[in-house]
């Protein structure tokens, strides 16, 4: 059995396959965390796909659907105790969560983004790095697929708000492949 992750019901409010279940995890890292954790835990699935929406810091990443190469938290901000902004002191886990060789940057922070952030990335959300996070951890495997709405600029808010839904047939046809 695949888990398929997303933040709100919103974002995928398709009959998944055969074989798929989902879990809504709720918004932000905390909730990502602590529901995608649970979840594992009760499903036992073999493999986690993270599916939901972004803003894209790149105009090479405009609206559609891209599979995340590596994951970021871009709002963690513990100097002079760490080297950089999104290391957490005293944890082993690394700044960049690698996904796959290839694919965009997704920095993940507790705020939603309309202007460029201080970390590096092609794409921005609020959930993908801690549920990265919590399936390594956990030892299971992930995907993760994030459907551009925005450009995480001032109409960002709006944006995400009537194109949130447009992604879920395409994570569809990626999944039924």
């Amino acid at each position: 059995m695949i888990l398929v992750v997303v933040a709100v019901a919103e974002e995928l409010d398709v009959n998944l396959p055969m074989g798929y279940i989902k879990a809504v995890v709720g918004v932000g890292k905390v909730n990502a965390a602590i529901n995608t954790a649970n979840s594992i835990l009760v499903t036992k699935p073999e493999k986690v796909i993270n599916f939901g929406t972004a803003g894209s810091l790149n105009p090479e990443y405009g609206k559609g659907l891209y599979k995340i190469g590596s994951v970021v938290q871009r709002d963690f901000d513990a100097r002079p105790l760490s080297p950089a902004m999104g290391i957490v002191p005293f944890d082993s886990t690394p700044l960049t969560l690698r996904l796959q060789d290839t694919g965009p940057i997704l920095s993940t922070g507790d705020n939603f983004v309309t202007s460029k952030p201080e970390v590096h990335s092609d794409l921005v959300d609020m959930e993908g790095w801690a549920i990265a996070k919590v399936c390594r951890n956990l030892e299971v495997p992930l995907e993760m697929y994030k459907y551009v709405t925005d450009n995480a600029n001032e109409d960002a808010a709006n944006d995400w708000l009537s194109q949130m839904r447009m992604g879920a047939k395409e994570f569809l046809n990626v999944i039924t492949k």
